[in-house]
């Protein structure tokens, strides 16, 4: 019989230390997008749905004046 392990469930970076992440902070912003470029999905980053509405925002707008790619 297969045994089932529950999985630790991850805790929002942003709620637990109280720091918010900026457009300009690129090196923050690349632990929240994939290899592609592609952002990625509350279930693997963690974050509640408020800081990844958040964290996208801060993504698009680093996109948009050029600190981080549209895709690789």
């Amino acid at each position: 019989m297969a045994e089932f392990y529950r999985k630790k469930k991850k805790i929002c970076y942003m709620c637990s230390t109280g720091k918010n992440i900026n457009y300009k902070d690129v090196e923050s912003l690349k632990k929240y997008i994939n290899e592609k470029g592609k952002i990625l999905p509350r279930r693997v980053t963690g974050a509640c749905a408020r800081h990844q509405r958040h964290i996208a925002e801060q993504i698009k707008r680093a996109r948009a004046i050029a600190l981080l790619p549209y895709t690789k």
